[in-house]
């Protein structure tokens, strides 16, 4: 009972303390692949924290999940844990948890459907606006040009992804502009922040009072952004895809003296016409195996107890 109270504790104090500690940190910004994956850990080790906790529970609370969990374990671990006593509370506790569990693999489905659905009526406007020519299979090009006064871009993912961008667009971007939103766009395919926007607005969604979840989902929507600014400015410079983003939306007013709703496109053109030196390459190594290790830390606390026993 002791070790899944501890798990449990463990979890929820990493759920308070890290979006704390990373809105006060000045690196995500200079580092946003980085960042990303400080935030895909420490979600990882409280997510961990509370499985773990919820298989001790249980484990106290009835005999065969016990038997099931400590099968091959000596007497010696089994007396460690220390599972009897306290049945009521730990039967109780590993239903909350087994509910969370379940409660969070339905808001992932359901944000996965509903993305698959936008995906798919997007892809029927797309060809109701830009038809099949005779021979043209679905999806043979990566670039699809769409009539429209509206400066726009984007990417639309699937088994056959495609950048979408408008005529007007196109009459906006000069030079290598275009490469540099397509090279934005690429970013964001290549490393699957689609699946990253999923997960965090799933566990948002099914949990909007747990403070790490709400901070993981916007800072997902943010430093994927920067991260795919960071792709596009390596290979064409900052100047170029900051002047992209400057074409795509000033007729939107985000750039006017007026709170826009997308308030974050003025900050991220900023970082790329006034850039900060990047983290050396031993802190940001420093950063990643820290990072690493805080999944392991629920699991060396789950441990301890029978290894110490076995020792």
């Amino acid at each position: 009972m002791l070790v899944s109270l501890a798990l449990l504790l463990l979890g929820a104090l990493a759920a308070v303390v890290t979006p704390r500690l990373m809105a006060r940190a000045d690196w995500p910004e200079r580092e946003p692949v980085v960042a990303l994956w400080v935030w895909q850990c420490v979600v990882a080790g409280v997510l961990l924290s509370f499985a773990l906790s919820m298989t001790f529970s249980a484990a106290a609370a009835w005999q065969a999940v016990r038997g099931h969990v400590f099968a091959p374990a000596p007497r010696a671990v089994v007396e460690a844990y220390a599972l009897g006593g306290h049945g009521r509370w730990s039967a109780a506790m590993a239903v909350l948890l087994a509910l969370g569990g379940v409660w969070t693999a339905a808001m992932l489905t359901r944000e996965i459907h509903r993305a698959q659905v936008r995906r798919r009526r997007r892809r029927t406007e797309l060809l109701v606006r830009s038809p099949l020519m005779p021979g043209e299979e679905p999806g043979s090009g990566r670039l699809v040009v769409l009539e429209g006064e509206r400066p726009d871009a984007w990417w639309l993912p699937g088994a056959a992804p495609q950048l979408v961008i408008t005529t007007a667009a196109l009459g906006r971007l000069k030079g290598r502009q275009l490469d540099a939103v397509l090279a934005h766009e690429q970013g964001h395919a290549r490393a699957r922040h689609d699946w990253l926007l999923y997960c965090s607005g799933a566990l948002a969604t099914g949990f909007p009072q747990v403070p790490v979840f709400a901070a993981f989902r916007d800072e997902m929507h943010r430093l994927v952004e920067l991260a795919a600014d960071d792709v596009a400015s390596r290979r064409f410079g900052r100047l170029t895809i900051a002047l992209a983003l400057v074409e795509l939306n000033e007729d939107r007013g985000v750039f006017g003296p007026r709170p826009a709703p997308d308030a974050q496109l003025p900050l991220r053109v900023n970082r790329l016409l006034t850039p900060v030196e990047r983290l050396t390459a031993g802190r940001r190594l420093r950063l990643t195996a820290a990072a690493a290790l805080v999944p392991v830390v629920p699991l060396l606390v789950a441990f301890i107890p029978g290894l110490s026993a076995l020792g």
